[in-house]
């Protein structure tokens, strides 16, 4: 089974805010965190540093793992490795893939959501939460 690996960061600025992304495109569009593919020849650390300048404009460093994501969907698998910080700098630019802005985090559930995004951030806020798994028949926060 071909393996497909991507990332998710969640930037949070100290005072209560959280860094999002309002996603244009159709097959997951919706208030989500930013991220994207682990290209060729790249870490998985080295790919979210990228996505997270190409989407929002900042750089981001310390970066702490928080979980991951994992689904199977059309015979691949699909592992997203979830990161946070509160490291960053730079200002905020447009992006291809959707605004991104910062929100209160308790305004989080309260935004039209893309799939899955509410247990991301479980999962980056919750030590004890660690992976949310979906199959066909079930979607598991573990």
């Amino acid at each position: 089974m071909e393996v497909i690996l991507t990332n998710m960061c969640m930037v949070f600025d100290g005072e209560g805010r959280i860094l999002v992304q309002n996603r244009i495109k159709k097959d997951w569009a919706g208030i989500t965190f930013p991220g994207g593919h682990v290209e060729d020849g790249e870490t998985v650390v080295q790919s979210v540093i990228r996505e997270m300048k190409e989407e929002t404009g900042l750089d981001v460093y310390n970066l702490r793992v928080c979980g991951v994501k994992d689904w199977i969907i059309d015979g691949q698998r699909h592992l997203a490795v979830l990161f946070k910080t509160d490291c960053f700098s730079g200002s905020l630019l447009p992006s291809k893939e959707g605004e991104v802005f910062w929100i209160k985090e308790e305004d989080l559930k309260d935004c039209q959501l893309a799939p899955d995004t509410y247990e991301i951030y479980l999962i980056m806020k919750n030590e004890r939460l660690s992976e949310l798994y979906i199959d066909a028949d079930k979607k598991e926060l573990l």
